[in-house]
């Protein structure tokens, strides 16, 4: 048990500089307020939820391109609404979803961050949900809505594998971009 005290302590505050940055936003936006006050106790309760509930480090890569991560947001926001007027018509039509799939996307980082990107971007566009995430084989478990054919089982998973694709050209290592270049 000292040994995981010991590896909590280790963490440098830098390294913890986002999540804390994040807690204390949380905070603000909770109680709809930006003061003084709101941030020192922000500040206070970030720190305590940090000490009190280890979570490992993520490890970032250290790179952010801000125009991948425009193209990012961009394909993002045009999958949104287009997949959501697919889901609605799907809902209106008469005869309704006849087929769904769940399809296994096995990704090519062993990155967390990318991974967990790549999970909340998929769920987030209306039709897919990610089911179960294989952390240890970087597998992720995708339900779409309305797949009725092996080729759109193949554009989904080729989807998939777009967003990962993606996220690693904004905000992945170099080394984990020409890996799956």
């Amino acid at each position: 048990m000292n040994d995981k005290r010991r590896e909590r302590e280790r963490v440098p505050l830098l390294q913890q500089s986002p999540l804390l940055l994040a807690l204390v936003l949380l905070w603000m936006m909770l109680w709809g307020s930006v003061t003084p006050f709101t941030i020192v106790t922000g500040v206070v309760v970030a720190l305590l939820v940090t000490r009190a509930f280890y979570l490992p480090p993520v490890e970032l890569s250290g790179r952010f391109n801000p125009w991948w991560f425009l193209v990012l947001l961009g394909r993002f926001a045009v999958d949104l609404v287009r997949a959501s007027f697919e889901v609605a018509w799907q809902a209106m039509r008469p005869r309704g979803v006849t087929r769904n799939a769940v399809i296994r996307v096995d990704l090519t980082t062993r990155n967390d961050f990318v991974l967990t990107g790549t999970a909340l971007a998929v769920s987030l566009v209306p039709g897919s949900v990610v089911l179960e995430v294989d952390r240890p084989h970087s597998v992720l478990y995708i339900h779409s809505l309305g797949i009725e054919t092996p080729e759109q089982v193949a554009h989904a998973h080729d989807s998939v594998l777009a967003y990962e694709r993606r996220i690693l050209r904004a905000l992945g290592s170099r080394e984990e971009w020409e890996a799956v270049r």
